[in-house]
């Protein structure tokens, strides 16, 4: 079964514009948004299972220049 995840993303000030077209250019990730208030980003993120969702959050979001922080809100069905 996919993997969706919402990740919560919270930056370093000052890199904002940097991080949201970092992660436009990571492949799974099919939709980023700017947010104000605890987190500065939430990004849609669609993977083939739950260890892959995992491997991208920690090695392609969490790797970009100017993340601090990342929660991840996994989809799941009724």
């Amino acid at each position: 079964m996919p993997a969706i995840g919402y990740i919560l993303i919270d930056v370093q000030a000052g890199t904002e514009r940097d991080v949201f077209y970092s992660l436009q250019g990571v492949e799974e990730v099919s939709e980023v948004f700017p947010l104000f208030g605890q987190f500065d980003f939430i990004a849609k993120v669609e993977a083939t299972d739950f260890n892959v969702l995992g491997q991208i959050v920690v090695a392609r979001i969490r790797s970009i220049p100017g993340v601090r922080s990342t929660q991840t809100l996994t989809v799941t069905r009724l």
